[in-house]
């Protein structure tokens, strides 16, 4: 299938130079079906997993439409997770770099709103945010949504299934009707295709599902073990790679809470990153890990989408994701920039069979290791 550079998609100078600065020069398939048709003013449902590129697909045409004179909202963007929320924010930043005059405001809750209402007293014509921070902006008119002229539902099947629905809809039922309304979910149920029949104007459907994720230059590798074996066999790993700096994903916040506990205990530089943490300490870990003085971050998938650092050596799997697309997505964390990394992940009885599964669908080779001992326990064997 021919790949379609950034070059071909007519950007103005500005985003071109901040996208080539990021280090894009091909669009993923989201990216190359969708972007020509936000531009165009299309209203659009997208079908694309997690680690696609789906922020770029549709804050590029914001980006672009946006007028940067109008001092007026013009953009709206709902996430289920300040996570998320907080990702999103900083993509569309790193992308209107160039741009004077352009500014964009995350809110969500758990962070005080004073600090959100003084930012949005500078008249943002971006705003991004969880849809009951957003309700509760509205309710207080720090936002008001009269001149919103594009909304994006980004992961809407997840906010339905948090709770989310009747947020959304008055949300959106208080926008222009002359809005450009665009939606992404991983899935097409019944209650996307009524948000798409309500709120959408004959919007184009785009599925990106069935093409692979690219992974560059990642050594994967899988151990077979018995749970209670995990824990040793994480330190293990990190000892015998020399992993300098290393991310290990758990599906459970009491559970990362354990692991980096542990790892701590055994003088490990290591923090614990979860939906449970206030935003003061999410803050603190992040920015200790991109320092350097937390060297190990143990995170469950929700947290971890918020993580954008480099130099990662090694993605460790500590358990098999619940989805299988987030084994792809996890793993994208390592072999950036053009680097190289190593990704190892831990199955437990009949999780290898699911493994095999996330192999053969997404066209990857996960070699099986043995469990890694201790140099004292190999002595001995």
């Amino acid at each position: 299938m021919k790949k379609t550079t950034f070059e071909e998609l007519n950007l103005s100078g500005n985003l071109r130079k901040a996208v080539t600065e990021m280090g894009f020069i091909e669009a993923t398939p989201i990216q190359a079906e969708t972007i020509p048709q936000l531009l165009k003013g299309r209203d659009m449902i997208g079908q694309a997993r997690t680690g696609t590129g789906k922020t770029a697909a549709f804050a590029i045409p914001i980006i672009e439409r946006v007028d940067t004179a109008d001092k007026n909202l013009q953009a709206l963007v709902m996430c289920p997770t300040r996570e998320l929320a907080m990702q999103v924010t900083e993509e569309f930043r790193k992308l209107y770099k160039y741009y004077y005059g352009l500014s964009v405001v995350c809110v969500y809750g758990g962070q005080e709103i004073s600090r959100q209402i003084s930012a949005l007293y500078k008249r943002p014509q971006i705003i991004v945010g969880t849809p009951g921070r957003i309700m509760d902006h509205m309710r207080r008119r720090t936002i008001k949504l009269d001149t919103i002229k594009f909304v994006v539902l980004d992961e809407a099947d997840e906010m339905l299934n948090m709770g989310f629905r009747d947020d959304m809809e008055t949300i959106l039922g208080q926008t222009p009707k002359t809005r450009q309304t665009a939606m992404f979910s991983a899935t097409m149920n019944r209650d996307i295709m009524r948000l798409m029949n309500r709120y959408q104007n004959n919007p184009v459907h785009i599925d990106t599902t069935h093409h692979k994720m690219s992974v560059p230059k990642i050594e994967q590798a899988y151990c077979d073990m018995l749970e209670g074996e995990k824990p040793d066999a994480l330190t293990n790993i990190i000892d015998q790679h020399n992993l300098n700096v290393a991310l290990v994903f758990s599906n459970t916040k009491s559970k990362v809470e354990r692991i980096a506990k542990k790892l701590k205990n055994e003088g490990y530089p290591a923090e614990a990153l979860h939906g449970g943490l206030d935003q003061r300490r999410r803050e603190r870990v992040m920015n200790s890990f991109r320092g350097g003085a937390v060297r190990i971050l143990v995170a469950t998938d929700v947290a971890g989408r918020g993580i954008d650092v480099k130099n990662i050596d090694a993605v460790i799997n500590y358990d098999l994701p619940q989805a299988d697309e987030d084994y792809i997505h996890r793993i994208g964390r390592t072999g950036r920039a053009g680097k190289s990394g190593k990704a190892f992940t831990f199955v437990v009885g009949r999780q290898l069979y699911d493994l095999m599964r996330i192999q053969r669908a997404e066209g990857v080779k996960i070699d099986r290791m043995s469990v890694p001992k201790s140099s004292a326990m190999q002595l001995h064997a």
